[in-house]
């Protein structure tokens, strides 16, 4: 299958007038496909996500379809596709997790040359895995029974994806081989709704829309490590890990508290911050959580709620951006390789991309990433430091529980 000759381009951003918004907004890709009524799906863009070397963007547009954009976005999206690098992929089903994989060469059998790969999952179960170059479809995944609700590739620059699905199960694939079989992990008693894999491609993280507990696999032996608990029932939203691996970022949210955001050891399953939204904020119990990611520069997490998009600087302890206000749809976010952009995707099919606020990241902050990123925490803790310095390269120098305050009533 490959790419569509005549295509639905969207239309360009108006100009950036909202004072709410500022010059946070850098632009705004809008579909040109009416969204359906109310409660009607289609439309939604469930996914969006960067390249690794940072140079394209796609964005799951609704209907089937995912664009692949070069960026920075060029000025004239409504050129030739020869000309602007785009590419329109027809998935023929709605498009719920995307993921790009790493440039391969042809150390792998079912690719030639040096190639840059995307792969869709669908609400039928396949993965669609997609030469970007050329928009063609270089082969189909078939196992999962129901919705491939996620997708990540392996950060080790193999050519391992992990999908995660309705069906109750995740699966590693091995897209080195033409026919790549799956390792099935199975477990979960409900949908698996996200996934996230470890900066050094050992674990894989995942949650359950209606398990109030987090799964931990080896993504060595393939099997299940151990279970992250919480005491209170809880809708789960979404993982990430951070840049260094050390932290694991788990939102969930019940309806009548509002959300949380708990940052977790992944290798000693310590419950380390309970960061909970504003407490003087009235619409605290309809403020649901929808997104959330780690930068993979800065120590800045990001969560997208009902209120808006905001990221928090662990470092500084303060929120740096809060914009997007009153987008109730927001479904999906992801920051740009280089940290300094991210991305939402909503429920209207509209794409919105915000700048973030520059920084340079503090020695401090580059001296425990780059040990922890291969020193686990049981090797910090065995070290002949003082317990500040421990401490603080295992992230437990920061307050059990942190209440993020809106702009409104921070002081």
């Amino acid at each position: 299958m490959e790419a569509r000759t005549q295509l639905p381009h969207c239309l360009l951003p108006d100009p950036l007038t909202s004072q709410d918004d500022g010059d946070e907004l850098i632009s705004e890709l809008k579909p040109v496909f009416q969204p359906r009524l109310y409660g009607s799906p289609g439309c939604e863009t469930w996914s969006v996500c960067f390249s690794p070397d940072g140079t394209r963007f796609a964005w799951s547009a609704g209907y089937g379809l995912v664009r692949v954009l070069p960026w920075p976005l060029p000025s004239k999206l409504h050129a030739a596709e020869s000309k602007t690098g785009e590419k329109m992929l027809d998935c023929g089903d709605t498009v719920w997790g995307m993921a790009f994989g790493p440039c391969v060469s042809n150390r792998a059998k079912s690719v030639k040359g040096q190639e840059l790969l995307l792969a869709t999952g669908l609400t039928n179960g396949m993965i669609k895995v997609w030469v970007v170059t050329t928009g063609k479809l270089l082969f189909g995944l078939t196992g999962h029974k129901s919705v491939v609700r996620d997708l990540v590739f392996v950060p080790n620059g193999s050519l391992t994806l992990v999908s995660a699905s309705r069906d109750k199960t995740l699966r590693v694939w091995d897209l080195a081989k033409k026919a790549p079989p799956s390792r099935v992990l199975t477990g979960p008693n409900y949908w698996v709704f996200k996934c996230s894999v470890s900066p050094d491609s050992s674990l894989i993280a995942s949650v359950c829309k209606l398990d109030t507990k987090v799964y931990l696999w080896s993504l060595r032996s393939f099997t299940f490590v151990r279970n992250l608990k919480y005491d209170q029932e809880r809708s789960m939203v979404s993982c990430d890990f951070s840049a260094d691996g050390a932290l694991l970022a788990v939102g969930s949210y019940r309806a009548a508290t509002g959300w949380w955001l708990d940052l977790w050891d992944p290798y000693t399953a310590d419950h380390l911050i309970k960061v909970e939204d504003c407490d003087l904020c009235v619409c605290r119990n309809d403020n649901l959580l929808t997104a959330l990611a780690f930068s993979p520069v800065f120590p800045h997490l990001a969560f997208k709620d009902y209120r808006a998009l905001q990221i928090w600087d662990m470092e500084q302890d303060k929120l740096v951006l809060v914009s997007d206000r009153n987008r109730v749809s927001g479904l999906c976010c992801a920051f740009h390789p280089q940290g300094n952009a991210i991305a939402t995707g909503c429920r209207d099919g509209h794409v919105k991309f915000w700048r973030v606020p520059r920084q340079v990241p503090s020695l401090r902050h580059l001296c425990r990433t780059t040990l922890r990123y291969s020193v686990s925490t049981f090797q910090v803790q065995a070290l002949p430091l003082p317990k500040k310095i421990l401490d603080f390269l295992t992230y437990r120098d920061i307050p059990k529980i942190k209440i993020l305050r809106c702009s409104e009533h921070y002081s």
